[in-house]
C-alpha cells in the first residue's frame, strides 16, 4: 500500500465568512456520505488521520491506497461531496527516501550531473 496526503479546500480564498461557514457545516453533515462512499468505490482504502487545519487548506486526510488510480478515485469524490479544491500528494516514509539516497550512487560517467552549472 501507497500513503498519500489528500489536501481540501472548502471554498474560494476570496470567499465571504458565510460561505465559509455553510459549507464546513455541510461538510460535517456530508463527511459520513463521502466516507461511504470512498468505502464503496475503493474498499482496500484505509484512512489514517484526518485533521482541520488553519491556513490555505481546510482539511488535511492522510490514508493508504493501493495505486494512484484509488488515490484519484478518493479526490475525485471529494469534489463531488462539496470540496471546493483538493490536491493529492504521494508520502515517502523518510526512512524509505534514507534508503533511496543511500542506494542512489551516481555515475558520472553515465552523464548525471554532480556539480552545478557554470
Amino acid at each position: 500500500m501507497k500513503t498519500f496526503v489528500l489536501m481540501t479546500k472548502m471554498a474560494a480564498r476570496d470567499a465571504d465568512i458565510m460561505e465559509v461557514a455553510t459549507k464546513l457545516k455541510a461538510r460535517v453533515r456530508r463527511e459520513a456520505e463521502w466516507v461511504q462512499a470512498v468505502k464503496k468505490a475503493c474498499p482496500d482504502v484505509q484512512f489514517l488521520a484526518h485533521y482541520a487545519l488553519l491556513g490555505q487548506w481546510d482539511f488535511m486526510d492522510i490514508y493508504e491506497a493501493p495505486d494512484e488510480e484509488a488515490a484519484a478515485v478518493v479526490s475525485l469524490l471529494s469534489r463531488a461531496h462539496g470540496a471546493h479544491q483538493v490536491e493529492s500528494w504521494v508520502a515517502i516514509p523518510n526512512s524509505r527516501l534514507l534508503a533511496i539516497a543511500e542506494a542512489f550512487d551516481p555515475d558520472p560517467d553515465e552523464g548525471v550531473a554532480t556539480d552545478a552549472p557554470d
